[in-house]
């Protein structure tokens, strides 16, 4: 039999337990939390249960996997198991637990069990590494997290851009998956290295260029719903941001087919003055990423949309 082996860190928070228990039941939100998390589905089933199936990061590798979880807001406990784990992990489970400290602060524990594949000492390294990095960085980052509550609707912003096409979603979904050609579709588009670690999963870095001329380099995740859904984290950011997820959505319309991208970013608000200059507010950056993020979308678009309408035969493009 394997052996199960258990880890345990902690945080504590300068915000109620409350707000922490609140942040780690909300799975879906959770790439906008958490380091390691590029995006999550979660679905009910009743009675304090539900599965959420993740897509995350662990030692620099993709992993995607699903869990069940059983949620008690009263103990403020939130207990999960891996149901489908990816190699080397054979099982994996554990809780997370929200004790009050004072009415305005607490301490999260997170406790993990798993066993490793073959039980090899290697695997079992391999595992106990991940644990350490992903748990130590999503518990820094509830702290931080929890702590800023208050100045996240100043911080944080969701955006979108939409065109509308006279195509098909799988012409427009392929151009927007084949990241690797878009050095020569794409004006903004500089260099471009990309990896698919599995089915459907891409891991995308680029150097994009901004309407002030400056150039970025990104790092990306990319989550493929074919064909009307591709989702996004950068894992690198520039740095005006601490958080940059996104979604490409394509849907059927009476007008035509509706191409929207959408950004949620969270500003960094050390950076502010040091990157855009003294008397610059979170207001002046949040305008500026939205800016830059939003005439590179709304090129990212178009291109799609002439691509998609020239293979639908439409000689006229808008």
């Amino acid at each position: 039999m394997a052996t199960v082996h258990h880890t345990q860190h902690t945080v504590t928070v300068a915000a109620p337990a409350d707000t922490a228990y609140d942040l780690i039941a909300d799975a879906a939100n959770w790439p906008r939390v958490f380091p390691p998390s590029v995006h999550v589905e979660q679905t009910p089933l009743g009675g304090g249960e539900e599965t959420i199936r993740i897509w995350a990061t662990a030692n620099d590798e993709v992993k995607n996997w699903t869990s069940r979880r059983r949620l008690d807001p009263a103990a403020r406990t939130v207990t999960f198991r891996q149901q489908v784990s990816q190699p080397p992990v054979a099982s994996m489970g554990g809780t997370w637990t929200i004790r009050p400290l004072s009415a305005a602060s607490c301490e999260v524990v997170l406790d993990h069990d798993f066993t490793a594949v073959g039980d090899t000492p290697q695997n079992v390294a391999w595992i106990g590494q991940a644990v350490d990095r992903n748990s130590g960085a999503e518990l820094e980052r509830l702290r931080a997290t929890a702590e800023q509550t208050a100045l996240m609707p100043e911080l944080s912003l969701t955006f979108d851009d939409e065109v509308t096409i006279q195509g098909s979603a799988a012409d427009v979904h392929d151009f927007i998956w084949q990241a690797g050609a878009w050095e020569e579709r794409l004006p903004h588009v500089k260099r471009v290295v990309l990896t698919e670690p599995g089915e459907g999963m891409q891991t995308l870095e680029m150097d994009t260029l901004a309407k002030d001329g400056s150039q970025h380099t990104t790092k990306s995740v990319r989550v493929s719903f074919r064909p009307g859904r591709i989702v996004y984290k950068q894992l690198l950011v520039p740095a005006l941001l601490t958080v940059h997820t996104g979604e490409w959505i394509l849907r059927d319309t009476p007008a035509g087919l509706s191409a929207t991208s959408r950004h949620t970013i969270v500003v960094n608000p050390d950076a502010v003055t040091r990157v855009l200059g003294a008397k610059a507010t979170v207001a002046d950056a949040r305008d500026f990423v939205r800016t830059a993020l939003g005439t590179n979308s709304l090129a990212t678009l178009g291109h799609a949309k002439r691509y998609a309408e020239e293979r639908a035969g439409l000689s006229k493009v808008g």
